[in-house]
């Protein structure tokens, strides 16, 4: 079974073919990542434009041909409001002029169901850790369509945090990638920043580390919390720089992988994923594996980590495995905010 996928949630424009659920047939994603780097982060309306004038071309490049094509998926939720309406007017448009059946997919979900394409097979109950700019949760599965989130941020998303930090620290958008960069010639032992302690075991925090980087870089320069965190970067040397990137991604990681150890402890999964953006990160791919020796972990592949659509097809193949049914294409509606559950 071929199905395509489309994926416009945030600032990334994509579709993909994939054939049952793990081989990729054709993966096309548009970035707007130098649209947002001016503005230092996503701005929903210009993401929504962009959306609207490649869209087409982006499903145009990713189909070959519509007679092997045996259904369409698209994100449905959650997302930025005109993003998602835009991958959702197209994809019920195609299901209408192509007569192929519509499948709704979580985001979410999607990001969990990279790890299954060019990999092999995975076996049930599997601990998930998502991460993400929007997104950071554990999540677990005792089958496919058993899905149960058993922890999450209270706040920032990881991502969100890292763009943050990255922004203070005068880094580029995103700051995931770098600040990882950074961090390879700094001393993350330089500054000492807290890891969150929260009342829940597998819940996480960090707007108190975004603080705490804050307010160490602040004093770092000889200024107090009055002092305006626009104007830090510009007095902050190179090796202050890298050094707070590294201090701050070891904190984030040990936070997140803290997290993960304790979930897998309790659960005892068969097995283990990491997915979304974050999971990209090497610190973080390097201190699970080093301190979760068993049961087996997974990493997508880098360039499935990211937003992307082949992710979406995987996940609506699955969902049809195990006997979910088509949507109305007329009637499916978006949400910008719905949990995995």
């Amino acid at each position: 079974m071929k199905i395509l996928g489309i994926e416009s949630s945030c600032d990334e424009t994509a579709a993909a073919v994939v054939e049952n659920g793990t081989k990729i047939i054709s993966n096309v994603v548009h970035s707007q990542i130098d649209i947002h780097k001016k503005y230092g982060g996503v701005v929903p309306e210009v993401a929504a434009r962009s959306h609207i004038e490649v869209v087409n071309a982006v499903v145009d490049e990713a189909v070959l041909d519509w007679g092997e094509i045996d259904a369409i998926a698209v994100t449905y939720a959650p997302g930025l409001i005109g993003s998602l309406m835009v991958g959702t007017l197209t994809a019920r448009t195609l299901a209408l002029l192509k007569n192929k059946p519509l499948y709704p997919i979580h985001h979410i979900r999607a990001h969990i169901y990279a790890n299954f394409i060019d990999q092999p097979v995975l076996r049930f109950p599997i601990l998930a850790l998502v991460v993400s700019g929007g997104h950071t949760q554990l999540v677990f599965m005792k089958n496919h369509q058993d899905f149960r989130v058993i922890g999450g941020t209270r706040d920032d998303a990881v991502g969100e945090c890292f763009d943050k930090v990255a922004k203070i620290l005068g880094l580029p958008y995103p700051g995931g990638p770098s600040i990882a960069e950074a961090a390879k010639s700094g001393d993350e032992n330089a500054y000492r920043l807290p890891k969150s302690k929260l009342d829940t075991p597998y819940d996480f925090s960090f707007s108190g580390l975004k603080t705490a980087v804050l307010r160490a870089s602040q004093s770092a320069i000889g200024e107090d919390f009055a002092f305006p965190s626009t104007e830090i970067a510009k007095r902050l040397s190179q090796k202050q720089r890298q050094d707070f990137a590294a201090s701050f991604q070891k904190t984030a990681v040990a936070t997140l992988v803290d997290g993960l150890q304790k979930a897998a402890n309790d659960f005892h999964p068969a097995t283990i994923l990491l997915a979304g953006g974050v999971s990209a990160n090497q610190k973080l791919r390097e201190e699970v594996k080093k301190r979760i020796k068993n049961p087996p972990i997974h990493f997508p592949k880098p360039a499935l980590c990211t937003d992307n659509a082949a992710m979406v097809a995987a996940s609506a193949f699955f969902d049809i495995q195990s006997g979910a049914q088509p949507a109305d294409p007329k009637n499916l509606e978006i949400f910008p905010t719905k949990h995995l559950i």
